[in-house]
């Protein structure tokens, strides 16, 4: 599948911006430093590299389908969790699905006690890397003992010629509770506006985009403790609804996954970008299509029950406007 980023006409091209949950890809093969034995091939869910190779081409189709209704060309930056690390990578950006499409990527290797990180593709032609970095979550349990969770991924690069600062998140989760557990997210929340704020000393009004898997809804404490700061807009609080989201469980929606940007996206000066439009990516293929979950994410496990599906999340996207 072959993929042209250059035969555009520069005022008209959408480029859309993704965030996806991968659910888990790991590899095969058994890290000593991580809690990942059971995605190997003898572990629990008799992980294998048939059923591995299965689910990177499943995510890569995804992938290249993100925002098709809309825009002529597969997105140029997406942004992506639950990845094990630089191996699944290469595989992901190398399977059948993106071949054709010069995707690259930014990766660290987090402390999260499974071993599962951010990282963020992007496209070589549309965006440039000038720096990145991970930033460290410190959070702590009640006991006083760190929580070893996912760093945020930061990166500075410019969309066509147009500097932007990236965050890509995978907040802590809700395991041990929603309540129990709120105050670790607050202080994510809270580190990413420190950094904010440290950026914004030195560079007057920067272009921001914030995505990720936030393990809580747009009206949640952590996400308007983000949001205090009246430098950005979430597009995201407009699509969450009982019917629809981007995960559900329990039969219950939730809207997790989000993109934020920063309110200079809505000037139309030539030479940047311009918000147009956000949504969920959950076409038919991504979801359970009989049954009681009908709709939902049709995902790889249940339990250790293999289905051989997608994710348990449904990407998010938005789309920007090159105003030439």
């Amino acid at each position: 599948m072959l993929f042209s980023f250059f035969k555009r006409k520069k005022g008209k091209q959408l480029h859309t911006i993704a965030f996806y949950n991968l659910e888990n890809l790991f590899d095969t093969i058994d890290d000593p430093d991580t809690l990942d034995d059971d995605f190997t091939p003898n572990g629990h869910k008799k992980w294998s590299p048939r059923r591995y190779k299965k689910k990177v081409n499943k995510l890569a189709k995804t992938i290249s389908e993100i925002g098709n209704g809309s825009a002529q060309n597969p997105p140029v930056l997406v942004g992506v969790a639950e990845v094990e690390n630089k191996t699944v990578m290469d595989d992901l950006i190398a399977s059948e699905p993106l071949q054709g499409i010069d995707y690259g990527y930014v990766h660290y290797d987090s402390p999260d006690e499974r071993g599962i990180d951010t990282a963020l593709i992007y496209h070589r032609g549309s965006f440039e890397v000038l720096h990145s970095e991970p930033i460290a979550l410190l959070v702590y349990e009640m006991d006083g003992l760190r929580d070893t969770t996912r760093d945020i991924l930061y990166v500075h690069g410019k969309l066509n010629g147009e500097e932007v600062h990236i965050f890509v998140n995978h907040w802590p989760s809700r395991r041990s509770g929603k309540e129990e557990t709120g105050y670790k997210r607050v202080q994510a929340a809270k580190t990413i506006r420190e950094f904010m704020a440290s950026l914004e000393m030195k560079i007057p009004d920067p272009n921001y985009i914030v995505m990720g898997d936030f393990n809580d809804d747009p009206s949640s404490e952590s996400i308007q403790t983000l949001m205090e700061s009246t430098t950005l807009y979430n597009p995201m609080e407009k699509l969450h609804s009982p019917e629809r989201g981007s995960a559900n469980y329990r039969r219950s929606w939730s809207l997790f996954d989000q993109i934020m940007v920063s309110h200079n996206f809505f000037n139309y000066k030539k030479g940047t970008h311009s918000f147009a439009h956000a949504n969920i990516f959950d076409d038919r293929f991504l979801t359970e299509w009989t049954g009681k979950y009908k709709g939902s994410p049709y995902r790889t496990y249940v339990g250790r029950k293999y289905l051989g599906g997608y994710s348990d999340h449904f990407p998010v996207y938005i789309q920007l406007k090159y105003n030439g």
